[in-house]
């Protein structure tokens, strides 16, 4: 109605009040305004009234139909309320909800058994058809179907998922998969058996033979081109090749390698009715089977031609199947070329290096050949024999680095370390008397010492060792960096040998008094030296790559420490030695009994006999230097005991002090020519007394037994006693133990004690 509104619209209280300002607050309406204003409102009103009794006038008919379909709508809503009530009420009187919950879970259980029983039955269906093919399997592997077999086993590999077993599977699976095991097995033992059925080496007359139709048990007829299309197929090919691989590789390729000069290969085949039903391979011997071998011609050709035979007889030229008899024996094969023709043909000559590249050359045209026939594979980069011929510099240095170390072995395990007596005597000879009666280089026993300029007596096996070393050496200096690393290490190894080989070889003797120990001892000193010297000898002239780590210093102080350790040790046993012979003794108590003094005696006489054997050993072999000092330190231990014994006897009657002079007299003078040649080895101004104290205490004790005891008292005061090693105590009691109490007895201790020393 745009009339009715525009009549609202049009009311506006400040065009009614056109004279006043309503927005200023100061000036409120006054009654005469207000009474304007309403009659003016009422006035507009009455229009608007008229307006509106019009309008509804004249849109009487729209109105009537507008009531009429409200009063419809109110009618049908009356209905449909009505139509609720009675559902409610019906709905209240009986559950149906619960009766429709009840048909849709019986509804939807019956469909999960439905879904149930035909998932049980596609099982049963997939179960049984397994069970078929695998029936189906076995009878073809009776009836010699062969290929179809292998490829029923193969499908069912796939259905049963072998190899990718789930827990909570049907118990039915892990069943099937048992029989497919057992089937699988089945099958495979038969290939076997026809494949090692297919093969047949005839010993006596050296010949192979391959048959094409083949029989195993009541089976028979098996082509064998059907044999191996089934081992392909199952994946079992190199199983059911490796028995006739060893088997050819055992019968024909190694006499093939072993007497190449001797047999050569030739192919022959049988036929029935035009098939060939076998193929054969002969060794027959060869016309000029004296003729050497040099390059490897006659082995690489046997083989090339034993392995065309099984190229095109056993693998019908099938790639896959050359392959696999490839990878069979081919590792095989080049180890036994390598073993019993390259390594054997190495060169013993650097000068002969040169003529093995006709040996490279052919066996890089042999294994070229081999990759051509696909029996080694184009992709392998071993290239085994090529790489074995194209190192052949380093084979060299590596076989003459054994030969060196063998060479060195045997030197010191055949060494019996003892140096002949004629050559004892005049080493001791010429010792003793300054004389060089014996020419350096007359004997290999005989070596200067690299840096003391002394002439030393060594094994035979270290003088050949340490030549052996240098003329080692010496190849260093001339070879390639290749070779003469191998040579470096190879002088060094033989080195360490020694040290490794002789302590043990040596164990009995070193753990006695002889004279392989002291000889050990000059081995070791003489060792010690030359390798010192070796960097300075040779390290100039090392090719650089080498000059960076050669050294030797570090093996040599191993020596000087196996040197010294050998002496001391020889030095212990002899004064161990000598201490039992005069425990023996009995402390040289009661001598004056006749049965004590024999015992004394024989005492005696065994220290003089094993110190004249230790001085017969070690004279002739030691340094002269080391000979005086070691002598000096087991005589020193000698005199030092038998003093201190006769010197703790607390009681001795007269008699017994004369036995004890008598003994230490004889003793004295047996040992006066060891003595002597002691005296008479170097030309030392310095008395052996300095070296040995306890000779001058010795034989001052001798004195001693005699002497008066105004006059033992006098030597005390004087110091001849003290510088005789003599102590305050030693003196007393030996006063004590020879003289008797009295006066001047006490008189006499009282000076000694009063004499201050």
């Amino acid at each position: 109605m745009p009339e009715i509104d525009a009549l609202f619209e049009s009311i506006n209280v400040r065009d009614l009040l056109a004279g006043h300002d309503l927005n200023d607050p100061t000036t409120p309406l006054s009654a005469p305004d207000l009474r304007l204003l309403i009659n003016r409102l009422e006035s507009h009103s009455l229009r608007i009234k008229s307006k509106v009794q019009s309008y509804l006038v004249s849109h009487h008919s729209d109105f009537s139909e507008l009531f009429s379909l409200c009063q419809d709508a109110v009618s049908k809503t009356r209905l449909i309320s009505d139509d609720v009530s009675d559902v409610l009420k019906l709905v209240s009187d009986r559950p149906i909800d619960v009766e429709i919950r009840s048909v849709v879970d019986e509804i939807t259980e019956k469909t999960k058994e439905v879904k149930l029983k035909r998932e049980s039955l596609d099982l049963v269906s997939a179960i049984v058809g397994i069970c078929e093919a695998l029936q189906e399997t076995k009878e073809a592997l009776k009836n010699g179907r062969f290929r179809f077999a292998a490829e029923r086993i193969r499908e069912l590999k796939v259905v049963l998922r072998i190899g990718e077993e789930e827990e909570g599977e049907p118990v039915a699976y892990a069943l099937l998969r048992k029989e497919w095991s057992d089937c699988f097995d089945e099958i495979q033992d038969v290939l076997a058996k026809f494949m090692e059925n297919a093969l047949c080496f005839e010993l006596d007359s050296r010949r192979l033979r391959i048959k094409y139709k083949l029989s195993v048990g009541e089976t028979a007829g098996i082509a064998l081109i059907s044999v191996l299309e089934a081992m392909e197929v199952i994946g079992m090919l190199d199983y059911g090749l490796a028995k006739a691989a060893d088997s050819i590789f055992k019968h024909v390729i190694t006499p093939a390698v072993t007497h190449a000069s001797t047999f050569i290969a030739v192919e022959d085949s049988s036929k029935t009715s035009g098939e060939i039903t076998e193929a054969k391979l002969r060794l027959e011997q060869s016309s000029d089977h004296k003729i050497e071998d040099v390059d490897g011609d006659a082995i690489y050709s046997g083989i090339l031609k034993v392995v065309k035979f099984i190229c095109s007889s056993l693998c019908f030229g099938n790639v896959t199947w050359i392959h696999s008899f490839g990878r069979l024996t081919w590792p095989r094969i080049s180890e036994l070329i390598i073993s019993k023709f390259l390594s054997k043909v190495v060169p013993d000559d650097a000068s002969k290096l040169a003529d093995f590249q006709k040996i490279i050359e052919r066996t890089s045209q042999f294994e070229a050949a081999l990759k051509e026939l696909n029996f080694v594979s184009p992709s392998d980069a071993e290239s085994r024999l090529s790489k074995y011929a194209e190192n052949v510099e380093v084979h060299f240095a590596s076989r003459k680095k054994i030969e060196i170390l063998a060479k060195a072995r045997n030197l010191l395990l055949q060494c019996n370390f003892t140096i002949p007596q004629e050559l004892s005597m005049r080493n001791a000879y010429s010792k003793s008397d300054g004389v060089e009666s014996l020419d350096v280089n007359s004997s290999k026993h005989i070596v200067c010492l690299l840096f003391s300029s002394e002439r030393c007596v060594v094994s035979e096996a270290a003088s050949q060792l340490m030549h052996l070393v240098h003329k080692t050496l010496e190849d260093v200096c001339v070879s390639s960096a290749r070779v003469a690393s191998e040579f470096y290490n190879a002088a060094r190894d033989s080195i360490l040998l020694y040290e490794a080989v002789v302590p043990v070889k040596l164990e009995k003797q070193l753990n006695g008094i002889n004279q392989a120990a002291v000889l050990l001892h000059n081995d070791c000193l003489y060792l010690f030296e030359e390798i010192l010297g070796l960097a300075f000898e040779y390290r100039t002239s090392f090719p650089s790559s080498i000059k960076e780590y050669a050294v030797f210093a570090d093996v040599a102080p191993r020596f000087k420490l196996m040197a010294e350790e050998v002496l001391q040790k020889q030095v212990h046993l002899v004064i161990s030695s000598l201490r039992e012979a005069i425990d023996s003794a009995d402390g040289f108590q009661n001598t004056h009994q006749m049965k004590q003094y024999e015992t004394a005696n024989c005492s005696i006489e065994q220290v003089v006999f094993s110190l004249e054997k230790v001085h017969m050993i070690w004279e002739s072999v030691l340094r002269p230097k080391t000979y005086k000092q070691s002598m000096c330190v087991v005589l020193e231990s000698v005199f030092r005991r038998i003093s201190r014994d006769i010197l703790l006897l607390d009681d001795m009657a007269a008699d017994e002090t004369f036995q004890l002079q008598r003994l230490i007299h004889l003793m004295l003078e047996n040992l006066s020519s060891l003595l002597d040649s002691l005296r008479s080895v170097d030309n030392t101004s310095r008395p052996l007394d300095d070296l040995i104290p306890s000779l001058r205490k010795t034989r001052k004790l001798a004195e001693l037994l005699d002497m008066p005891l105004k006059s033992i008292t006098s030597a005390w005061e004087s110091g001849e006693l003290y510088s005789c090693n003599f102590t305050r105590t030693e003196v007393q009691d030996f006063i004590k133990a020879i003289f008797t109490d009295s006066p001047l007895r006490k008189e006499c201790l009282w000076r000694i004690d009063d004499v201050s020393q």
